[in-house]
């Protein structure tokens, strides 16, 4: 009995879950675990196709670069979550934010019918059907805000609606200390 090896098999197993166990709990001990990190953040936004949403002025490099805070809002007309937040889209337009809209991953007619149904809160709008440009932005899911200083950097990313108190407590604050520099 002497010579017994004992097979990688049989230590493999709790060496992954050793492993896995590790990153979860990396995981939960982040600052903010519900936030998603974004290799963007104080990096020069990525480009916006300049294909238009017909009917629409079409997203200008030289907008992205405008001495002001802008929002980069990705959204979808099927997109029940985008619709939750078009209320308050308007209300921050009507309050002179600029917005820029990248509609992704939509028909064409879907989304004009619905600005035309339920208001324009963008500036200009690019059209991306194939979702190349919300690729670009690590876009995981519509709808998607991006806060951009007045150099065209990316300064704060928010995936969700802009409504109820995750909107309040996060990004509310993040778009007034924008502002306010």
């Amino acid at each position: 009995m002497g010579n017994r090896r004992i097979s990688p098999l049989i230590i493999l197993p709790p060496l992954i879950f050793l492993g896995l166990a590790f990153l979860f709990i990396l995981g939960v001990k982040r600052e903010n675990p519900n936030d998603l990190p974004s290799v963007f953040i104080d990096q020069p936004a990525p480009n916006i196709t300049e294909s238009p949403l017909n009917g629409f002025d079409p997203v200008l490099p030289s907008e992205i670069t405008r001495p002001n805070i802008k929002l980069v809002n990705f959204w979808a007309s099927w997109c029940p979550p985008c619709r939750a937040e078009h209320p308050k889209l308007l209300e921050l337009s009507e309050q002179g934010i600029q917005i820029i809209g990248v509609n992704f991953n939509d028909k064409e007619k879907n989304a004009k019918s619905y600005l035309l149904e339920s208001g324009n809160p963008f500036s200009s709008i690019a059209f991306d059907p194939s979702g190349k440009t919300a690729i670009d932005w690590g876009v995981t899911a519509p709808p998607e805000t991006f806060i951009l200083n007045s150099q065209g950097v990316v300064i704060f990313r928010f995936a969700g609606p802009l409504v109820g108190t995750d909107y309040e407590n996060r990004f509310e604050p993040a778009l007034k200390k924008a502002l306010e520099q």
